[in-house]
This record gives structure tokens, sequence and C-alpha cells, in this order.
């Protein structure tokens, strides 16, 4: 099945904590950073996730955010540190490119704010992502 979703990344289930409906799923990606996922107990057991479970987690371009300098008191988990590789915009939408370890993310954000945020290529970012915003797929 071919997916829209630009961001595939592998990983590896480390632990899944279940509720009564939803359910956060940490896993391992292959550049070593660890991402939480917020998705249904049906999702859980459809997919079968369990530690060492191995999936792809799928974050389209625009649920990335990036930010400059420290990030702090936020409630988003997911943390990725990176650079940007290249910034194509146009106009009033952005996709930037960001390098990270073991791949790269896509961010689509307003052209606005690569202007403010000073965003060119070799440009230290933080990409954020919301658990919420992370799908998976078994791999």
């Amino acid at each position: 099945m071919s997916l829209s979703i630009r961001n595939q990344i592998p990983g590896t289930v480390t632990e899944v904590t279940t509720g009564e409906v939803m359910a956060t799923v940490k896993v391992h990606l292959e550049g070593g950073q660890e991402i939480t996922a917020a998705v249904t107990v049906e999702t859980v057991e459809e997919l079968g996730l369990a530690a060492g479970s191995a999936v792809r987690a799928l974050i389209k371009s625009t649920e990335v955010s990036l930010a400059v300098g420290a990030v702090d008191g936020l409630s988003i988990r997911n943390r990725i540190p990176g650079t940007v590789q290249g910034v194509a915009t146009g106009g009033a939408m952005a996709g930037v490119k960001v390098g990270v370890a073991g791949g790269e993310l896509t961010a689509a954000i307003t052209r606005e704010a690569v202007d403010d945020l000073g965003l060119t290529a070799g440009s230290p970012v933080t990409a954020l992502i919301k658990s919420t915003e992370i799908s998976l797929a078994g791999a």
C-alpha cells in the first residue's frame, strides 16, 4: 500500500500502556530516538503491538512543528533534535527537510514561520510532534 504520508520512520515497540480506550506506545526509532504514539486499544490489538514489535511511525508533515532554542514548558513529549537540510518556500507555505539521527523528517509550516525563525540550511531545530498525531503501521 502506498501512502501520501512523507514521514515514515521504522522502529521497535519498547512499551505499551493500555487504558480503557486509548493506549500509549513507546517506539525506539532506528536513529536512537524514542517517541510515544497515542493510539486506540483496538489498534494495539489489531496490530498485535507488544514490546519487540517492528513498526513504522507515520507522521503527516503538517503535524511536525519546529522550534529553535530551548523547548521548555510544553506537554508535547516527542522532541527530536535535528538540522535543517533545506527549505522550499511557496506563497503561503514551506516544506522544511530536517536531518535527524537515522534519517529525515519533513515539516510543512507557514512561510512566515520560516522567516520568523530564520530557518536556513544548517539551522539547528527541534521537531515537535504530539503523540496523538503519530500513527503506527506494522512493519
